[in-house]
């Protein structure tokens, strides 16, 4: 866009959606790396019901114990959300504290998600956000491995035993 004289250009930023909207759902298995993602057009106590009992059927009955981290959305934190609990014994709710999303193990996740399924597309409709989320998720869990916090242990170097490294220098 150009500036007039004295003004600056601006231009809108463009994030691709065209003024679709919806949401999508995420449950994460940090010691296997599996995923289980799916969408919904709004963010609703029934919505967030519904993805609840998906998970637990997505989850092995063998599991005795699901730890569900949620951030403090009132829809996670219902009434129908607590009968839930009630039904399903196995299942633990813990609450992040506000302001604290990076304690939550599925936020680097979606920050992969976001990168395999939206990265660099457009979407004209819904369905085109669904499918791209479901693609990616089938092919995260096609390569999946466990998955560890904080910075990819292959980048960062060897520590020698020792107080103090040697300083790299050849002795004559």
């Amino acid at each position: 866009m150009r500036a007039s004289e004295g003004k600056r250009a601006t231009q809108e930023i463009d994030y691709g959606r065209r003024g679709v909207a919806g949401y999508v759902f995420g449950a994460f298995q940090p010691a296997t790396g599996a995923a289980f993602t799916a969408t919904y057009e709004g963010r609703t106590t029934a919505n967030w019901i519904d993805f609840l009992c998906r998970v637990e059927g997505w989850i092995d009955p063998a599991v005795e114990r699901i730890y569900a981290v949620a951030d403090n959305l009132n829809t996670h934190s219902a009434l129908d959300v607590l009968l839930f609990n009630l039904a399903h014994p196995r299942w633990e709710f813990v609450f992040q504290p506000k302001y604290a999303a990076y304690l939550n193990l599925i936020e680097p996740w979606w920050k992969v998600l976001r990168s395999l399924a939206l990265k660099g597309r457009r979407f004209d409709a819904w369905v085109e956000i669904e499918q791209a989320v479901e693609r990616a998720t089938e092919y995260w869990n096609a390569h999946k491995h466990p998955f560890l916090w904080g910075r990819r242990r292959r980048h960062r170097r060897s520590r020698r035993p020792g107080i103090a490294a040697l300083p790299n220098v050849a002795l004559i």
